[in-house]
């Protein structure tokens, strides 16, 4: 019996894994090579830093990754197909064109916004063909699924979120990024989330011991809602984001009175490089991946279309 087309992309990405590149040695980059090594279907080829004595490129040699602090430059003469940029929102701004000429993939950590905002499980089917997607920010992640869950069965008028992260989890490229951060989620509150008004804002807690990543979410919906599918949509939603992140969860009951649904989400991290109460960092890191496999799985699909898969090449 022959395979399926699923066992077929299955057996083919195990025996072929996609070559990736990094671009950022920090907190982020890091975390994101380790996940990236436990990948059924993706295989870090190169990370690259600008500081030599960069921790993360330290751990690239140690897994036998090669690394580089020249940046760019050395990661373009790599054959590497997909991208993570982890470095920042300005630096992207130069990355970009040259991956796009490169003829590269590329996925964007960072608040730049050069391509078109994705989330697993909401649009990024929509965008396979882009060459270079952007992941939005942490509270974008966290939270734009759930303003989409209740959208999709009462229609938002109004959607405000609130995340609240550890001090010790924002780093530089964070703190200087705060403007974008809260410009970026707001504006993927409505052209992803589907509310017709979003508004974003981050909040650094300093308590010791540092606490987890806590996300709330004020949506107002118009008044014909039905309170079970709103619940059972969001239910839906976070199930699908414990997939990939399997720290994701409500932290208890959505509330709903009247026109206003408020929703609670802790998440809290897988600790691979980063402490368990980076949750915001580990969001992007863990959604970089799961949007990495599928631009894999879609290579695989298309090549398994040209060689007409039916009896071999």
């Amino acid at each position: 019996m022959g395979l399926t087309a699923g066992e077929f992309l299955g057996e083919e990405l195990a025996m072929n894994k996609v070559k990736v590149g990094i671009i950022g040695s920090g907190n982020i980059g890091t975390d994101l090579l380790l996940k990236l090594l436990r990948s059924p279907v993706l295989e870090p080829a190169i990370m690259v830093g600008i500081d030599p004595a960069s921790e993360g490129l330290r751990i690239a040699e140690e897994q036998g990754v090669k690394a580089s602090s020249r940046g760019i430059e050395d990661l373009l003469k790599e054959d590497v197909l997909i991208v993570f940029d982890a470095s920042g929102a300005k630096p992207h701004l130069r990355h970009a064109p040259l991956l796009r000429k490169a003829g590269r993939i590329s996925i964007d950590l960072t608040p730049a916004a050069v391509g078109p905002p994705v989330v697993p499980y909401i649009n990024l089917k929509e965008h396979l063909d882009a060459p270079d997607v952007n992941l939005i920010t942490c509270g974008g992640q966290a939270t734009i699924p759930l303003v989409w869950a209740i959208n999709r069965v009462a229609p938002v008028s109004y959607a405000e979120i609130v995340s609240t992260i550890s001090s010790r989890s924002a780093g530089i490229g964070t703190r200087q990024n705060i403007d974008e951060f809260t410009e970026t989620t707001a504006r993927s509150l409505e052209t992803l989330g589907g509310a017709r008004r979003g508004k974003a804002i981050i909040i650094l807690n300093p308590a010791e011991p540092p606490i987890i990543m806590r996300n709330t979410v004020y949506a107002i919906v118009e008044e014909d809602r039905n309170t079970r599918e709103i619940v059972a949509s969001l239910r839906q939603i976070v199930e699908r984001i414990q997939t990939y992140v399997p720290g994701y969860h409500l932290k208890h009951e959505p509330d709903i009175e009247g026109e206003r649904v408020t929703v609670q989400i802790e998440v809290e991290g897988a600790g691979d490089y980063l402490p368990r109460h980076s949750g915001n960092l580990d969001i992007m890191t863990a959604a970089a991946v799961a949007v990495g496999e599928e631009f894999a799985r879609e290579r695989a699909a298309k090549e398994a279309m040209h060689y007409g898969r039916g009896g071999g090449r």
